[in-house]
């Protein structure tokens, strides 16, 4: 049904594009459950409730949506119904903690059926096209538990809008000479080839704008860390605006420090 009356939706609309940006929800049975009163998905409840009751045109989740890939199916369950209940179309990058590997949760039978959820790497390569509000949003997953290169390469533009998500350490020069150096690397130079109106990031649990002036590239940090999204609005005239967004969530158990 929500896929039917998507595509039956305005073509090319001209209006301000609203679009909700976090990352490391970390859905689990131990420690976000005992966060959320024993609700593993509630910080991705309380992400989506928010994008939904501010109307948002698309959803962000940029890495590590999941804790892991060894999680009980009741959760799963749980999760593919909160996400099933947002009603929008969510974009999900897998970051180094569930990476798109055979046996992703992403496979798993309710996960699979949700109809506004697009996984890159899993249902989609690296890209998604939503035609009806010009804009493509791209990036590329973690496919195992190695090093990776989150930026190697950038993709052309194809539409008015573009977004390009990633999930990594960013350092403003990466040295990628040793094995000693953190992994997943993203530098100045490669946020900026992207190119992209807005460069959704993930991996870090505060939240920061990052690469310069010359380029949109935002962490949202982790919801249960920061109590905020990013909300990015792509405006009809051309311009982005992004505003860290508070959301109701759960914060008084955590002691989480910034990666």
């Amino acid at each position: 049904m929500f896929a039917k009356r998507w595509e039956m939706g305005m073509r090319s609309i001209v209006r301000d594009i609203v679009v909700v940006h976090t990352s490391d929800i970390h859905v689990d049975h131990v420690y976000t459950a005992q966060v959320h009163g024993g609700d593993g998905a509630g910080g991705l409840a309380s992400v989506l409730d928010a994008a939904r009751n501010m109307s948002a045109d698309v959803v962000l989740l940029a890495g590590d949506t999941f804790d892991c890939h060894r999680l009980p199916e009741n959760l799963l369950d749980r999760a593919a119904d909160v996400i099933a209940a947002a009603e929008l179309p969510i974009v999900l990058l897998p970051g180094n903690h569930d990476p798109a590997v055979s046996d992703a949760v992403f496979h798993h039978r309710t996960l699979a059926a949700v109809e506004n959820l697009y996984v890159l790497g899993i249902a989609h390569e690296e890209a998604i096209v939503f035609p009806e509000l010009d804009l493509e949003i791209w990036g590329r997953p973690h496919r195992d538990y190695l090093d990776m290169i989150p930026f190697e390469t950038v993709r052309p533009r194809s539409t008015r809008w573009q977004i390009a998500m990633a999930h990594g350490h960013y350092v403003p020069i990466p040295d990628r000479s040793t094995r000693l150096r953190p992994s997943w690397l993203i530098g100045d130079d490669e946020l900026a080839a992207t190119g992209a109106d807005y460069v959704a990031l993930g991996h870090w649990n505060r939240a920061a704008k990052v690469g310069g002036s010359e380029v949109a590239a935002y962490y949202s940090g982790s919801p249960e860390y920061v109590g905020t999204i990013n909300v990015v609005r792509l405006n009809s005239a051309g311009s982005v605006d992004v505003v860290r967004t508070p959301i109701e969530i759960a914060r008084d158990l955590l002691a989480l420090e910034p990666v």
